[in-house]
């Protein structure tokens, strides 16, 4: 299976990847050779993608890396690049080939440090592969020192080295950084076809796959998520549940409260399939003896303690990721909530619970349903900013009360 058939709904993208991948082995070639380079190439080293959550952007740059290191024997045929069977591909997809980075974060940030160590090994030349790739997923997650750290590498690059950046949008990268990047912007996917992506590669039911492709309005990993982890489902069927809890304010602050302590189950869950792992690993490289309570080496406090700070920031993470994904399926319910207020033709995302819509829509006008989408923007707002998540969250539920 080609490397391109992970891009869903984003033919003009992949065509435009194809071509820069082709034009790439071009340039090889010519410098092996020590012939000129093919006028106007379509290829960079510097690349930007930016698109809504769930339309693919972490998913097209691993795929472009894949592409530019593809050894499939039809290529000299005249074969696309991006076979998905060949070593290179493999390997890439998988995330084991020597000469590709992939950069994910599960703190809130990128900082100096992390970047400087992408910056050395992106002076390096290709051990196996004809490039040297740095995909960085969350180039939106860069501190700004981290920022002007990179913008050297970019502005200076080595040259067999190619940077692939992922953001939501232009305005989460640095002007100086975007300005050196060729940007591709990806859309959200059709419903229709995440749908049958999810039947296709996940084998899932198609009824099942309609219904949370329908759901989450496009966004691929989400979809597949609702679609086949139970849980999923029911934590989204306890939020969409919380519209018709605020009638007063003592179901506004109960409400509130359980969708924190939700948010808070889930890091903790995160942080028990993770955090004790890492822990026991650090202590037996730095010398100590197995158990918790066994004595560490000296001079070992101050690397436990980084990592214990590692920690508590990847749960500050985890539980601001798990309460934005509540918000916005909070958003996708007053949504359809507006459709149905103003007659739209869109299709409703939450049909199952079309009762609950009807009834909310025929209680209030098109206004106060405007302003509730606000109370929920808004506290998306205040927890980037880092309000603490119970009083943002209960300014939210009191907000959707009053409409």
């Amino acid at each position: 299976m080609p490397v391109w058939d992970d891009l869903v709904g984003q033919e003009r993208v992949q065509t435009q990847l194809a071509a820069a991948a082709r034009d790439a082995d071009a340039l090889v070639t010519a410098v092996a050779d020590g012939t000129a380079p093919p006028a106007a190439s379509k290829m960079t080293h510097a690349w930007l993608f930016t698109g809504p959550p769930g339309s693919g952007r972490s998913t097209a740059a691993r795929a472009f890396a894949a592409a530019l290191q593809c050894t499939s024997p039809d290529r000299a045929l005249g074969g696309e690049p991006g076979c998905g069977f060949c070593d290179g591909c493999h390997t890439t997809v998988i995330g084991t080939h020597a000469d590709v980075e992939i950069v994910r974060t599960d703190l809130l940030s990128i900082g100096v440090k992390e970047t400087r160590d992408l910056v050395r090994r992106a002076q390096l030349s290709p051990a196996v592969g004809r490039w040297q790739v740095i995909v960085l997923e969350d180039a939106d997650r860069l501190t700004e020192g981290a920022g002007n750290v990179l913008l050297k590498a970019v502005e200076e690059p080595a040259p067999r080295t190619v940077w692939l950046l992922c953001a939501p949008s232009l305005e989460d990268v640095l002007p100086t950084i975007r300005s050196r990047c060729r940007h591709l912007t990806l859309r959200t996917p059709p419903v229709e076809a995440v749908a049958d992506v999810l039947v296709r590669r996940d084998g899932i039911e198609p009824e099942v796959a309609a219904v949370a492709a329908r759901a989450t309005q496009g966004h691929i990993g989400r979809a597949r998520r609702l679609a086949t982890d139970p849980a999923a489902r029911a934590r989204r069927t306890a939020v969409l549940r919380l519209p018709l809890r605020v009638d007063d304010v003592g179901g506004c602050l109960k409400a509130a409260q359980e969708l924190v302590d939700a948010a808070a189950e889930d890091a903790k869950q995160v942080a028990e399939e993770v955090d004790t792992k890492e822990t026991e690993e650090l202590r037996a490289a730095l010398g100590a003896g197995a158990g918790a309570g066994s004595r560490m080496p000296r001079g070992t406090a101050g690397v436990m303690k980084e990592l214990e700070d590692r920690q508590k920031r990847r749960r500050t993470r985890t539980q601001r990721d798990s309460l934005d994904l509540a918000l916005t399926d909070l958003t996708g319910f007053y949504r359809d909530v507006l459709a149905l207020q103003l007659g739209s033709s869109v299709a409703i995302s939450n049909e199952e619970i079309r009762p609950d819509l009807d009834r909310i829509a025929r209680a209030s006008g098109p206004e106060r349903t405007l302003r509730r989408i606000e109370a929920i923007i808004a506290c998306r707002d205040a927890l980037d900013r880092n309000v603490a998540p119970l009083l943002a969250v209960e300014a939210m539920t009191m907000s959707l009360r009053s409409g």
